[in-house]
């Protein structure tokens, strides 16, 4: 195995434990989505592209995107930018 095989591996397992200790849902998926692309690169390096082209199209395209709708549907992504609690008293 070479050296940056072993880089990503460790990336990976990086990710699964800063995804398990994430507090915000929207860091979370976008911690998903990096270990999908970085799983992907791995499929690749050992010469599995169909597995490759999976993982990526499915684990960081079709699954975030729905990880994404999920949360606008829930609410937990807003649109709109929301003022700090001392600006929005100093206004009152």
């Amino acid at each position: 195995m070479t050296l940056f095989q072993c880089l990503l591996m460790g990336f990976l397992i990086v990710c699964a434990i800063c995804v398990s200790f994430s507090r915000d849902l929207l860091n979370s998926v976008l911690i998903y989505m990096s270990y999908s692309l970085v799983m992907a690169i791995l499929w690749m390096c050992l010469e599995s592209p169909d597995l490759a082209i999976t993982e990526a199209a499915v684990g960081a395209g079709v699954t975030s995107i729905l990880f994404f709708a999920t949360l606008k549907k829930i609410q937990a992504i807003s649109t709109e930018k929301k003022q700090p609690k001392k600006e929005a008293e100093e206004h009152e």
